[in-house]
């Protein structure tokens, strides 16, 4: 398997060594993928510091009694939706109690297409354990259903690897700065209109 990135093994390599040196540990949430990106991971030695486990919930039964999506999500929503990635990932994030949990549910093909629903639609999700959660949707197309599984695999690491390097840095001393100049600029307009009322009308 193959990314735009280089090699789906070189982007798991990436990481785990990344989440090695953060102390992170993942559980994946699988269902059209079968487990590929679990695979992906362990192919690599030294992963079990990283990986916790990974939950293949092919079955609206499985995702119910393994990660307590709730059958009204499935009922309402479907299988392959944005709800019930969230919760996928959410139920594989408390019940293996990691840092970080990705899910995918979709349509590989070549059939299960629905109303909207066509084949190559894949939800993503994951989720972090200080409560970040991030979904992408994908429509591949009907590009194949062992390249859909692939391409999947793919973007699942990307969100991973997007939560493990947590949220961005450069945000905080923009809202510190602008916290720190706030105060600074009420006291200047209580200046300015304290000189406004000390000046004698002529």
């Amino acid at each position: 398997m193959t990314g735009s990135d280089g090699s789906t093994s070189a982007l798991a390599r990436r990481l785990l060594d990344f989440c090695r040196g953060r102390r992170l540990t993942l559980a994946t949430a699988e269902s059209c993928t079968g487990g590929l990106v679990a695979g992906a991971l362990t192919d690599i030695p030294g992963s079990s510091d990283v990986i916790d486990r990974g939950f293949i919930t092919y079955s609206n039964d499985a995702k119910r009694a393994m990660l307590g999506v709730s059958a009204t999500t499935l009922a309402t929503f479907g299988a392959v939706s944005k709800e019930t990635a969230t919760q996928m990932a959410i139920g594989a994030l408390e019940r293996a109690g990691v840092d970080l949990a990705v899910s995918i549910t979709g349509i590989a093909g070549p059939g299960g297409a629905t109303p909207g629903k066509p084949v190559g639609l894949v939800h993503f999700a994951a989720a972090a354990r200080d409560g970040r959660i991030i979904h992408r949707e994908q429509r591949f197309g009907a590009i194949g259903r062992r390249a859909v599984r692939e391409r999947s695999v793919v973007e699942a690491l990307r969100m991973l690897m997007e939560l493990a390097r947590g949220p961005q840095a450069a945000k905080k001393p923009v809202r510190e700065a602008a916290s720190r100049l706030r105060p600074r600029a009420v006291r200047t307009l209580r200046r300015h209109a304290a000189k406004r009322r000390r000046t004698p009308r002529g």
